[in-house]
């Protein structure tokens, strides 16, 4: 078949296109940014020609380029839930440019996949995700809208905020809405049955519930996922915590934004769980286990096979997204350190040292001083160290690199030269980029940064004398 694939870049998108590429479908991928596209992992399907790249923003109408021609199915991914104030009316853009783009007598179905909507009153995510589906479904072409719980699968945002909770804290007070129910299913099954669709005429113009096997309280996610762990916790009900206050408690703690935290503890008040089965006998599969899942995802995470993450996603910091098509770091009106130094040790043993910054291996030089950094900023608002990274040694564009943003990471494209530029996304009076380039025998590191009035320049010189410290010493554990 010749599916069309919207979100390509995003948590589901990257999990499913595998899936339709080893059923020999041909994909055509829209991706908003194709150098945030992992080209060399689908090398081959794009040398044979089974997945063929187009670039367009559905908010922006003027940039799309021609629909597909023939196409047996598109599937709609896009999401702006994480984005901040205003994501309903952008999302409902989106489905509504996307209805307007794809014409009927070039495509036969969409299929969608949004959320479960409970009876009574919705929450703000909750009540989009319908508003999306009745857009779509208002339009010419037959929707199949698969509805879900909570996805529990490595990076989804649900299983690493359920993650950051149960690790970090051994005393939880929990507000009144961890005692809703939910019914979440794994990321493996979700994907069986959005492939499954395509060979299931019945699923055509259809609204199908899936979920998993069990439903459970967030209160029983909590404590299987630290049984799982071989952890003890306690769980403290506290009916007075506000969802307000719960939303700031859960951006503190574990690596959500504000936005999306926000949206997160609003939606957990409704409950979620399946009320139509249909799905289960159109698309038979063996459900997994909410504690399946986890062992599952921790083995994938253990091999570094995470292919995507929802921290990965420009929503989880405050980069625009059109700013990744600009990579030029500014050289007028800026503050700069640059050290130049010569390599100590082989080319590639330095390109791999610089790819693997951050995260669990954290900083060459004066790490308790980036740890203390990221503590400042969260205290602020902003995003601190708590995203660490998707691999541990592998790095593309538009990944979250702890409080950086990758904006690229060039290894391969000159045999004398590699590059890898950040961008700051905490919180600063202005703003700051790193810059790695090795050539074939020295590495040239520059931290620029353009300041935001008189306080911009006072928080570069007020500490000037730790970066007279810091740089210079990180280039030489780099270089060496």
């Amino acid at each position: 078949m010749n599916i069309l694939l919207t979100g390509a870049n995003g948590y589901i998108g990257l999990r499913l296109l595998p899936a339709l590429l080893e059923a020999d479908h041909r994909v055509i991928a829209l991706v908003r940014d194709r150098g945030r596209f992992p080209c060399a992992q689908f090398q081959p399907f794009l040398d044979d020609g089974r997945l063929s790249l187009i670039e367009g923003d559905m908010l922006d109408p003027a940039r799309l380029p021609a629909p597909p021609r023939e196409i047996d199915a598109a599937y709609y991914l896009l999401h702006s839930m994480g984005a901040g104030r205003g994501f309903e009316e952008r999302e409902a853009a989106c489905a509504r440019n996307f209805t307007d783009w794809l014409e009927s007598d070039t495509c036969r179905r969409v299929i969608y996949l949004g959320g479960l909507v409970p009876e009574g009153p919705l929450s703000h995510h909750l009540q989009s995700r319908e508003n999306v589906n009745r857009i779509l479904r208002s339009g010419k072409i037959p929707v199949t809208t698969l509805c879900a719980s909570i996805i529990v699968g490595s990076g989804s945002a649900s299983f690493e905020i359920i993650r950051d909770l149960a690790e970090k804290l051994p005393f939880m007070i929990t507000p009144r809405w961890t005692a809703t129910r939910c019914q979440p299913i794994a990321i493996r099954n979700v994907i069986r049955y959005l492939t499954g669709c395509l060979d299931t005429p019945e699923t055509i113009g259809q609204e199908l519930d899936i979920g998993g096997p069990e439903i459970l309280t967030y209160r029983d996610l909590l404590r299987q996922y630290a049984e799982t762990r071989g952890l003890r916790r306690w769980l403290i009900s506290l009916p007075l915590l506000s969802p307000r206050l719960s939303a700031r408690w859960l951006r503190f703690v574990t690596a959500a934004t504000l936005p999306l935290a926000k949206s997160l503890i609003e939606s957990l008040r409704n409950e979620t769980v399946c009320r139509d089965h249909r799905i289960e006998k159109l698309i038979p599969q063996e459900l997994i286990s909410y504690q399946e899942a986890i062992g599952l995802a921790f083995a994938t995470i253990a091999q570094n096979r995470v292919p995507s993450s929802w921290i990965d996603s420009l929503a989880s910091g405050r980069l625009d997204p059109d700013f990744l098509r600009s990579i030029r770091v500014p050289e007028h009106g800026v503050l700069r350190d640059q050290q130049c130094v010569p390599l100590g040790a082989e080319r590639e043993k330095v390109i791999d040292r610089v790819w693997s910054l951050g995260g669990a291996f954290g900083w060459p030089s004066m790490n308790w001083a980036w740890r203390a950094r990221g503590w400042v900023d969260r205290l602020a608002g902003g995003t601190g160290l708590r995203r660490g990274r998707r691999h541990p040694r592998e790095l593309r564009a538009g990944d979250a690199l702890d409080f950086w943003r990758v904006i690229m990471a060039d290894r391969t494209s000159d045999p004398d030269s590699a590059r890898l530029i950040l961008y700051a996304e905490m919180k600063l009076p202005g703003e700051a980029w790193l810059d790695f380039e090795i050539t074939r025998g020295e590495l040239r590191q520059t931290a620029t940064f353009r300041p935001r009035g008189l306080l911009g320049r006072l928080y570069w010189y007020s500490i000037l004398p730790l970066h007279l410290l810091l740089f210079p010493r990180m280039a030489l554990c780099l270089a060496k």
